[in-house]
């Protein structure tokens, strides 16, 4: 929802206070994301939610989805309104918490601030309690909540695991997140980090969903579950906008988790960051999974040849077993022509297909029939031309987020 032409924590944050303090200034102004009362009710709020809560409060609200769904709140609770905005949420928080709850309504942004401010001091709400800070460093005690309810601000935090640890500490053990946000389908390529095009509506600054679950998971969170998906950026009135959300198949959703009774300890926290599926799982949302296969293949016919050669200039002897040596070949090409055939799946394209298949045969036909070092070399060529077409062609899919 900002456009911002650096990336570093400095820029995000001029940016983000800069965007929402205009918010805060001039809610009837034009944005490229929806803002007020009925943009409350596009992104899902129910009539009933909006009930009791200030008009002037509803006036800026520039939320992204509608965490209320998780319904964690109850009468009594502490609750944490991280990112509060303009106090739409927090309202809606203190009325479940009731006179017995109390509500922290905490913002970085001074025109917000200002207006939190203002709505508690005019409208009597003694249960609400507004403080200045930032998601990465909440000046709350440990175990100082109930719950913690956020809407469309983490993907503007520049250190999310930080402020997801920040939330866990603040939590009581037991105590609920309920959070709606922004993520994409596929990750931003490095190249498109500091276009400031790609910045407009949070794209670069949202993480992918498998990665965004995962943020919680590690630090510590429970029954971590998605209750609604929806594209937030439909309603922009920026066609730009919208291009390049569907891009990266960004999407709004809402989450409920847990928070568990302790942390994990960081030998967990490594264990869980260095499993391989989780290296696989990016490669294939990278679309780069043939390209590994590929890479793997190459490096087993050429490498082992490398490698022996090196060992003989160093005085040393080695044999290669050479039904072994092409089994390792053909295996990692086939691999390759599988990401291949998921990526056909995806995008529909047969070309990249027959191409991946066409170069496995070549080479299992040199491998294990007759050699020939030009027609290896086809086989190979063929393998890169397919999965050069297969990244190109899911570049140019939109990504899907599955969601109940």
């Amino acid at each position: 929802m900002v456009a911002i032409a650096g990336f570093t924590p400095e820029r995000v944050i001029a940016a983000v206070k800069e965007m929402y303090s205009a918010v805060a200034a001039a809610p009837e102004r034009p944005y490229h994301f929806p803002v007020g009362r009925s943009a409350c009710l596009a992104v899902g709020y129910s009539e009933s939610d909006l009930e009791g809560v200030p008009p002037e409060s509803l006036a800026a609200f520039a939320g992204v989805a509608a965490p209320f769904r998780a319904g964690v709140i109850r009468p009594g609770h502490a609750v944490l309104d991280l990112g509060a905005g303009a106090g739409t949420d927090a309202c809606i928080a203190a009325r479940l918490a009731g006179p017995g709850g109390k509500v922290f309504a905490l913002d970085m942004t001074p025109a917000m601030l200002e207006r939190l401010r203002l709505l508690k001091a005019r409208h009597g709400l003694a249960n609400m309690e507004v403080i200045e800070g930032a998601a990465d460093s909440i000046p709350l005690a440990d175990a100082s909540v109930d719950v913690v309810t956020s809407n469309g601000v983490l993907n503007l935090v520049f250190d999310k695991k930080k402020a997801v640890a920040e939330i866990f500490r603040v939590l009581r053990p037991g105590g609920h997140v309920q959070i709606a946000d922004i993520v994409i389908g596929r990750p931003v390529d490095p190249d498109c980090s500091t276009d400031p095009k790609l910045w407009a509506e949070c794209v670069v600054g949202a993480t992918v969903f498998e990665d965004y679950l995962d943020l919680f998971r590690d630090a510590g969170f429970e029954d971590v579950t998605v209750l609604r998906s929806h594209d937030y950026f439909v309603l922009s009135r920026s066609a730009e906008t919208r291009e390049i959300a569907r891009r990266f198949g960004a999407r709004a959703v809402e989450i409920r988790m847990r928070r568990a009774a302790v942390a994990p300890s960081r030998l967990v926290q490594l264990a869980r960051r260095l499993d391989p599926r989780r290296a696989i799982a990016s490669l294939r949302r990278r679309g780069l999974a043939g390209t590994a296969a590929l890479g793997l293949s190459m490096l087993a016919c050429y490498g082992s040849l490398a490698a022996t050669a090196l060992l003989a200039l160093s005085g040393y002897s080695a044999a290669l077993h050479d039904a072994a040596v092409a089994g390792a070949v053909v295996l990692f090409a086939a691999l390759a022509a599988v990401s291949v055939a998921a990526g056909t799946r995806r995008h529909g394209a047969r070309a990249p297909l027959g191409l991946a298949v066409g170069g496995v045969a070549v080479l299992a036909y040199v491998m294990f029939v007759r050699y020939h070092l030009a027609v290896e070399l086809a086989g190979f060529a063929l393998l890169a031309s397919a999965v050069l077409l297969d990244y190109r062609q899911r570049r140019r899919t939109r990504p899907t987020i599955s969601t109940p």
